[in-house]
C-alpha cells in the first residue's frame, strides 16, 4: 500500500507539473512528497523526473512508467467502483483511435449521444488514417477497417460491414460526365488516399462474374494521407474518390456527392472491427461503449438500401 501511495503521488506530480502541488493534493508536505518520490525512483533504480526550479519534467523512462501507472490506477478505481456500486458503474475516460473521416463524420456525433446516456464518461479521441500501434499507444479501443493479423496481441470484434463506392460531386459529373466502366476511369481525374504502406490507387471491382482492376495514375491525381481531405476534395469537385459508405452516408442523402458506376462493387469490403489489447482489463465504460456502437452501426446499416443511387 505504501508503494501504491508513491505511485499515486508520481501520477499527480506529472498531472499537476510539480511535486509540491501533488503533495498538497494528497495531504503531504513538500519535503515528504519529494522524499517519497525519491524513494520510488530508488526502488526502480530509474530517474523518473528532472527537477528544475520552475517545473517538473518527465524523463523518457518517466513517461513510459506514467502510462502504466495511470492504467493500473484506473483499473483499481474501476474495481473499487464495481465493489461499491455493482458492475453497472459507467464512468471515467475512454481512449479511442479511429480513422479521420469516420471519426469526424460519424463517431463524434455518436460519442455525444453516448454522453447523454452516460454523462460521467469522458473521451480522448485520436484520429489517424495510419494504423496505430496499440501495443504501445495508450488506447482502450480502436475502430479500424479490416482485421489485424492473427499473430498480433490484439482481439478483433466485428462491428459492421463496410461497402465502398466511387463518388463524385454533382458539379463534377455535370462538367466531366460519368465513367461507363472501371477502365473508363482513365478519362477522369481521381483522388487517392495514401497510407503508411503506400497509395491506395489499385481499385478492384466486380459485377456478377466480371472482375476489373483500375490503377489510378498518381502523376495526374490528387493524393493525401487524410481521408477527410479526400472527401472534401470530392465534394469540391476535384475528382472521383473511393469512399466507405460510413464516411459519406450524410453526403449522399444531402446531395453533396453521388455514386458513379453503381452497378460495380468494390472488392474486398474490409469490414469494420473494434480492436482491443488481448491482456488489458476492459472496464465497464468500454464495454458499454462497445454495446452502444454496435447498436448504432446496425441502425445505420438498416437504412443503407434507401441511399440515393446505391444498387445491390
Amino acid at each position: 500500500m505504501d508503494r501504491l501511495g508513491d505511485i499515486r503521488l508520481f501520477v499527480e506530480a506529472a498531472r499537476l507539473g510539480g511535486i509540491s502541488a501533488a503533495g498538497r493534493q494528497l495531504g503531504l508536505t513538500p519535503a515528504a512528497a519529494s522524499a517519497r518520490l525519491a524513494k520510488l525512483e530508488a526502488s526502480l533504480s530509474t530517474r523518473l523526473v528532472e527537477r528544475t526550479t520552475r517545473q517538473l519534467r518527465l524523463t523518457d523512462e518517466g513517461r513510459l512508467y506514467l502510462r502504466h501507472c495511470m492504467r493500473a490506477l484506473e483499473a483499481l478505481d474501476d474495481a473499487e467502483a464495481q465493489l461499491q456500486a455493482g458492475s453497472t458503474v459507467v464512468r471515467g475516460k475512454i481512449r479511442i483511435s479511429t480513422t479521420s473521416d469516420f471519426g469526424r463524420a460519424v463517431l463524434m456525433g455518436w460519442l455525444d449521444e453516448f454522453n447523454v446516456r452516460y454523462p460521467e464518461v469522458t473521451f480522448a479521441l485520436t484520429l489517424s488514417d495510419s494504423v496505430s500501434n496499440l501495443l504501445h499507444d495508450d488506447i482502450d479501443l480502436a475502430i479500424r477497417f479490416g482485421a489485424p493479423r492473427e499473430d498480433t496481441s490484439l482481439i478483433a470484434r466485428l462491428l459492421a460491414t463496410n461497402r465502398r463506392v466511387l463518388v463524385a460531386s454533382p458539379d463534377y459529373v455535370a462538367r466531366h460526365g460519368e465513367p461507363h466502366s472501371p477502365a473508363d476511369l482513365a478519362r477522369f481525374p481521381c483522388v487517392v488516399l495514401t497510407i503508411a504502406s503506400g497509395p491506395l490507387n489499385e481499385w478492384r471491382f466486380v459485377r456478377g462474374e466480371e472482375t476489373e482492376t483500375y490503377t489510378v495514375p498518381l502523376e495526374i491525381s490528387r493524393e493525401t494521407n487524410d481521408g477527410a481531405v479526400t472527401r472534401m476534395w470530392a465534394i469540391d469537385g476535384h475528382g472521383i474518390v473511393l469512399k466507405s459508405l460510413w464516411d459519406i452516408d450524410a453526403d449522399l442523402r444531402a446531395g453533396r456527392l453521388r455514386i458513379v458506376l453503381p452497378e460495380w462493387r468494390y472488392a474486398p469490403d474490409t469490414p469494420l472491427h473494434a480492436l482491443f489489447h488481448r491482456n488489458r482489463y476492459r472496464p465497464p465504460r468500454v464495454r458499454a461503449l462497445l454495446d452502444f456502437l454496435i447498436e448504432r452501426f446496425r441502425e445505420v446499416e438498416h437504412r443503407w438500401p434507401t441511399l440515393p443511387g446505391l444498387r445491390d
